[in-house]
């Protein structure tokens, strides 16, 4: 019976995963993914949850067999990360991630509130199709700033002490990138240049989008409100996503990584927003 039972189980997860590579049917779904997140409110426990994050899609990347690689990270003055950049490779992984983009809320009872009072906090995640090898973005250097600045470091021997981190600011439309995780001032530059060149790709892509929506006059569009998904800790344990109503009460899990469940229920509710007919499912 165990044995049946596995079985069972196996052939659910692999029809499943066939039915979610039917679902990764956008543009740039078998790319790789850049993902950024950055703290809002809530103070160090803001910054706490950011680094919660960065730490369950690490762990979701390393559950599918995917690499990641660390662009950009920079760390909160207490404890956690103000902001980190990364990049996570492996087949459809911006088609599985897209889904993540939005405010993130988590409520608890803050390990940093000596008076042991529940926190909300909120942390912003961006996700972008890595566009490594698309040529048709071209950015002329006439409309870069370049700056340079020391990395920061962990201290004693590791501190960098030339001028190595590199920020670029693309002047037509005011987007900044950073990188200091290189060694060198070039690598840290190749690597800003390929997170502008997607910033400017997903901008082109958002304004075209804008200009179809047009054409087809006014429809209801998807309500992301101030967050796309909830993580309750205390006084009762809940993850909700608000966009598709999925949710679970086992918030540890999800928190290790374990979200294909929410990725499988938004990709499954964008299809059918979009329409797309019956032959593109299968």
């Amino acid at each position: 019976m165990d044995e049946l039972t596995k079985t069972a189980a196996n052939l659910e997860s692999l029809t499943r995963e066939m039915e979610l590579r039917v679902y990764l049917s956008g543009k740039y779904d078998a790319s790789d993914a850049i993902l950024s997140l950055h703290s809002g409110a809530g103070g160090t426990d803001a910054m706490d949850w950011v680094e919660m994050l960065y730490r369950m899609y690490t762990r979701w990347a390393e559950r599918r067999g995917y690499s990641v690689e660390t662009l950009d990270m920079l760390p909160g003055e207490e404890a956690g990360l103000k902001s980190v950049s990364f990049l996570v490779k492996g087949d459809y992984a911006y088609g599985y991630l897209r889904g993540e983009k939005g405010v993130h809320r988590l409520v608890r009872i803050s390990p940093f509130d000596a008076s042991g009072r529940r926190h909300t906090s909120f942390a912003s995640v961006d996700v972008l199709p890595d566009f490594e090898e698309d040529v048709e973005v071209e950015i002329n250097p006439d409309d870069l700033k370049i700056d340079t600045f020391r990395s920061s470091g962990a201290g004693g021997q590791h501190v960098n002490k030339t001028d190595s981190a590199v920020r670029i600011t693309h002047l037509p439309t005011g987007i900044v990138v950073t990188c200091q995780n290189e060694r060198s001032q070039h690598s840290n530059r190749l690597v800003a240049m390929r997170i502008l060149k997607a910033k400017l790709r997903a901008l082109k892509e958002e304004e075209r989008r804008k200009e179809i929506e047009s054409l087809r006059g006014p429809h209801k569009e998807i309500a992301w409100g101030n967050q796309i998904r909830s993580y309750v800790l205390q006084p009762f344990t809940l993850v909700k996503d608000h966009r598709t109503d999925y949710e679970t009460g086992n918030v540890q899990r999800v928190l290790d990584g374990d979200i294909d469940d929410f990725i499988y229920a938004f990709l499954k509710s964008d299809l059918e927003r979009r329409g797309l007919p019956e032959r593109s499912r299968g």
